[in-house]
């Protein structure tokens, strides 16, 4: 059974940071996308970042880039989002999923975390 299981969230000032981790177990996911989604109240989940498995290539939104990081532990099948810099637009419920075609699409990965809140206060 596969499971993705998010950490990490919290309530931070802005301009600070935090470091979401999405630790992954039940199988590999070689050759596909991990990526992070986000979802305010009242919004669609909208892409943030995401990452082949095994391979480098990064891709961000537009919104995060120079501020997030994805990463990822092979060996501790963990994936990482660094987020600095964050503003009060960032707050959500951040999501991980695995074994996607398309990074930026959420409806085409085929698994999810439980998710967790992110809040930046002004």
């Amino acid at each position: 059974q596969v499971q993705l299981v998010e950490s990490g969230g919290g309530l931070v000032q802005a301009g600070g940071s935090l470091r979401l981790s999405c630790v992954a177990s039940g199988r590999t996911f070689s050759g596909t996308f991990m990526g992070w989604f986000r979802q305010a109240p009242g919004k669609e989940r909208e892409f943030v970042a995401a990452m082949r498995w095994n391979y480098d290539s990064t891709y961000y939104a537009r919104s995060v880039k120079d501020r997030f990081t994805i990463s990822r532990d092979n060996a501790k099948n963990t994936m990482y989002l660094q987020m600095n810099s964050l503003k009060p637009e960032d707050t959500a419920v951040y999501y991980c999923a695995a074994g996607g075609l398309i990074h930026y699409a959420p409806g085409n990965y085929d698994y999810w975390g439980q998710g967790t809140q992110v809040t930046v206060s002004t």
